[in-house]
Order: structure tokens, then C-alpha cells, then sequence
């Protein structure tokens, strides 16, 4: 496909990839930004994209790290479909991202933490997996579930001081 690539840990060490999108959640609360990460993977394990949350640096409501990750693997693959990939991301999706996924035919969703007032994989409503849409993503969640949901707790808890 033209690009090279360095093969990565065995897709049943969810926490590897885990670890890596919350790097990236890390660099997004540096920057001032909700601290989420995610990471794109394909079925061969090998990482398509990482990135964080950016709608305040880039000035974009959209720039969530999953509609990011999704735009970088997509232009990597040049194809706006990414059947067959995985996205490994530290907070549930809200409702945009949600269907970025489902657009984008994505095969698994792996998240860390429940998002119970705007997540749209299960907590808040189940997009991803709604019988009337023509594509379901598999789910797996609560993938270091502690360490994505102390780094968010933290970030508010600091911004509220």
C-alpha cells in the first residue's frame, strides 16, 4: 500500500493500544483540552492514527479525538471506509462519534470509561449497535477503565479549582 509499517502486540493486549490512546488523552489535558485519546488500529494491529481531543486549539466542535483519529486513518487508507479497523479510545463516544463510527463502518469500538451523561455506545442511548442503522460496531468496554476515568475526574476536578 505504499506505506511501511512495524507490527505491533497481539489484538488480545487491548491494554497496549489502551495505554497508547491514553498518551494521548496525557497531551490533550497538557494542551488544555477534555483529556480524551484514541487510536486507530488495523486488523493486522498495526496503528493507523493516534490523536486527542482538539475543538478548542483547532476551532472545531467536531475535533474530537475519535473524528480525528477517523480522518487520519481514513486519508492513510485513501478510503473513507474503515472496515476491518478498531478504535481504541479512553472515554464511551458521544452521539457525533457514534455515528463517525457507524459511517465509517468501523468493526470494534474499545473503550475505557463510561461517559453516563453523553455516551452513545451503551450509556446515555446505543448508536452503534441500533438495529435501524445498516452498520453495527462490536463493543468492548471498561479496557482500563480506572486509569481513563481517573484522568478525566482529575482534569475537572483541577479545573474547577
Amino acid at each position: 500500500m505504499g506505506y511501511n509499517w512495524v507490527r505491533m502486540f497481539p489484538m488480545d493486549d487491548m491494554s497496549y493500544f489502551m495505554n497508547e490512546a491514553l498518551k494521548e488523552a496525557q497531551r490533550g489535558a497538557e494542551s488544555g483540552e477534555v483529556p480524551v485519546g484514541a487510536v486507530l488500529v488495523d486488523e493486522e494491529n498495526r496503528i493507523l492514527a493516534k490523536t486527542h481531543n482538539q475543538p478548542i486549539g483547532m476551532k472545531d466542535p467536531t475535533a474530537h479525538a475519535e473524528v480525528l483519529a477517523l480522518r487520519n486513518g481514513a486519508k492513510l487508507l485513501n478510503n473513507y471506509r474503515l472496515t476491518g479497523t478498531t478504535l481504541y479510545v479512553t472515554i464511551e463516544p458521544c452521539i457525533m462519534c457514534a455515528g463517525a463510527l457507524v459511517n465509517a463502518r468501523v468493526k470494534r469500538l474499545v473503550f475505557g470509561a463510561p461517559d453516563p451523561k453523553a455516551g452513545a455506545c451503551g450509556s446515555l442511548m446505543n448508536v452503534v449497535q441500533d438495529k435501524r442503522l445498516n452498520h453495527r460496531v462490536e463493543v468492548v468496554e471498561g479496557v482500563l477503565e480506572n486509569e481513563c476515568r481517573a484522568m478525566i475526574q482529575t482534569f475537572f476536578k483541577n479545573r474547577r479549582k
